[in-house]
């Protein structure tokens, strides 16, 4: 496992859930498997419905459609290497393929952040100036934003793989965590880590704070806008437009915070560790759960697939 003569890390061993029991560990196993059927099964029938039905052909749910891509891809990236340790726990993983895990979930975590920003700014120009969003949300502007959405997160995860990999590990190879992230890894290093840890928060500011910003501000310019419309039923119908980015934006952004701004001498492992199996497994299961129980549209386009009548009709 180390080099001889040299004592650097070639492998990590994840703590996981390792400190439960077998039976534990199983029954782990059965809820995370079923927990990503669902959020799998979830996203492609939500790509797949926004794909088929002509209704949904709309910039809304063009970005639905890549955060779902998104999430799927994240997933893949965590919970098939989670599922397998569960069983048997003490698997190495290679120095490389931490590399390559970190900098994925990194990329689509971080890619997230920023579609849901691009949602909330949608969501703004659909309420606030009706008349130009087809002309301001077009196609290429679309494209554009969710190319640059996923460029962010490609800079900023190479900027963090980079950061963290160029430590060295030396005797200490447990990392006390379920797969490979910045700060388990930084605690691993056997040099000071002070200039990478400030990196890490000026990346989790940029990337939290920014999206979480802006969406504040589209939201409270939104609601004011929406306050003044002069029926009830065209305030009711705005809020509904609303209300599914609302609450995956609250929850995505509240356990990213959670995880990623707590300070150092706060930060329990236990604690870390379960707020990062419901952010890794439970988040990504909001999107196509909240996107298709509270969206009418959504909802009337899953009724059209099962009654079978064409989608286009």
């Amino acid at each position: 496992m180390l080099k001889s003569n040299t004592t650097f890390v070639t492998e990590f061993l994840f703590e996981g859930f390792s400190g439960f029991g077998w039976h534990h560990r199983l029954a782990f196993f059965a809820i995370f498997l079923a927990l990503y059927f669902l959020t799998l099964s979830g996203n492609v029938i939500i790509v797949s419905i926004i794909h088929l039905d002509h209704h949904l052909h709309t910039p809304m749910y063009f970005f639905l459609t890549i955060l779902s891509i998104s999430d799927t891809c994240y997933t893949v990236t965590i919970i098939p290497r989670m599922l397998s340790d569960l069983l048997n726990p003490y698997h190495t993983i290679a120095f490389r393929d931490c590399v390559v895990q970190i900098f994925f979930y990194l990329t689509f975590g971080i890619n997230n952040c920023f579609l849901l920003m691009v949602m909330g700014y949608d969501r703004y120009v659909a309420i606030c100036n009706p008349l130009r969003y087809s002309v301001i949300m077009g196609r290429k502007a679309c494209v554009h934003l969710a190319s640059g959405s996923l460029g962010i997160g490609l800079g900023m995860a190479i900027v963090q793989v980079t950061s963290v990999f160029s430590l060295p590990f030396c005797d200490r190879f447990v990392i006390p965590h379920f797969f490979c992230d910045v700060r388990p890894l930084l605690k691993l290093a056997c040099t000071d880590t002070t200039v990478n840890e400030i990196i890490n928060f000026v990346v989790s500011v940029f990337v939290l704070i920014l999206p979480m910003g802006v969406v504040f501000i589209s939201y409270v310019v939104i609601i004011s806008t929406i306050l003044k419309i002069a029926s009830a039923e065209g305030r009711k119908k705005a809020f509904a437009t609303c209300a599914s980015h609302l609450t995956v934006v609250i929850i995505h952004y509240g356990c990213t915070a959670i995880i990623y701004m707590k300070p150092k001498s706060q930060s329990l492992l236990g604690q870390e560790r379960l707020i990062s199996v419901t952010y890794t497994l439970i988040t990504p299961l909001l999107n196509p759960l909240v996107y298709t129980l509270r969206n009418k549209e959504v909802k009337d386009a899953l009724r059209r697939a099962m009654w079978q009548k064409p989608l286009s009709s």
